[in-house]
């Protein structure tokens, strides 16, 4: 599932480190997320998009939608 994460996360300034403080996940989580090595969750899918002030769609694409 690509992602715009690392985008949104630097336009803030934030560090991996913050990004996973504030979605309470690991810094490793943060970085399987960005790198594309891991989907998130239904749940934490939602929070990212809230912290955001988006909508999920518009940080994670489905690479496999036909």
């Amino acid at each position: 599932m690509k992602n715009r994460l690392r985008e949104l996360r630097t336009a803030r300034g934030w560090t991996q480190a913050e990004l996973g403080q504030r979605l309470g996940v690991s810094r490793q989580a943060v970085i399987a997320l960005e790198s594309d090595r891991h989907d998130p969750s239904l749940d934490l899918a939602y929070r990212i998009a809230v912290l955001f002030e988006t909508e999920v769609e518009a940080v994670f694409e489905n690479a496999h939608r036909g």
